[in-house]
Order: C-alpha cells, then sequence, then structure tokens
C-alpha cells in the first residue's frame, strides 16, 4: 500500500506561483512513475505532468514552460513548480504514483487562479 499527500495549494493571482508537494508513505520505495493530474469542475480529470524515475518529465501542453515536475527519490516526494499562473489553471490537484503496476491517488489540493 501507498499513501499520497500532496499540500501547497491555495489562491493566488494570475500571473503568480506555487509549489505543490506530494509525499508518498508505506511502501513508496517501488513507486516507478509520479504524475500529477487535475480536474476543474465540470470537467474530466487530466494529467498535467508525469515523471518516471530515471525518465524524463512530461508535461500537457497547455502547461508546458511553466510548469516544473521533479522528484526527490531520499524523500519520497514529488514537487509540481506552477509558474505564470492563468484562472484556466485552477482545479483540484492530484498526485498519483505507480508501485507495482498498482495506481495510487492522494486526496487532492485546492488551486485557484484568481484576482
Amino acid at each position: 500500500q501507498v499513501q499520497l499527500v500532496e499540500s501547497g495549494g491555495g489562491l493566488v493571482q494570475p500571473g503568480g506561483s506555487l509549489k505543490l508537494s506530494c509525499a508518498a508513505s508505506g511502501s513508496s520505495f517501488s513507486i516507478s512513475t509520479m504524475a500529477w493530474y487535475r480536474q476543474a469542475p465540470g470537467k474530466q480529470r487530466e494529467l498535467v505532468a508525469a515523471l518516471r524515475r530515471g525518465g524524463s518529465p512530461n508535461y500537457a501542453d497547455s502547461v508546458k514552460g511553466r510548469f516544473t515536475i521533479s522528484r526527490d527519490n531520499a524523500k519520497n516526494t514529488v514537487y509540481l513548480e506552477m509558474n505564470s499562473l492563468k484562472p484556466e489553471d485552477t482545479a483540484v490537484y492530484y498526485c498519483y504514483g505507480v508501485s507495482s503496476y498498482t495506481g495510487y491517488w492522494g486526496q487532492g489540493t485546492q488551486v485557484t487562479v484568481s484576482s
């Protein structure tokens, strides 16, 4: 079992920045891929960024150049640094991890971009 806990969400003005964190516990040593998804009201959950252990990051076109995913394997933590935030980035952001071919979700953290 893997537990994922996100933090760092909040309210930010357009053009601002936020950094989300997701700490993994439990059998987290076996996590291969960690990713961030988001879900806006009335929309489907979508992939924002993903990072496989030892691999290169992948980003949704809508966030390329603005968001950066990184992970600290020693701390079992994945980060999402978000810059130049736009109102359309408003959503609940979820951490996702894959361990032994099983996917795990965090509880989500709200990000609101508004003036």
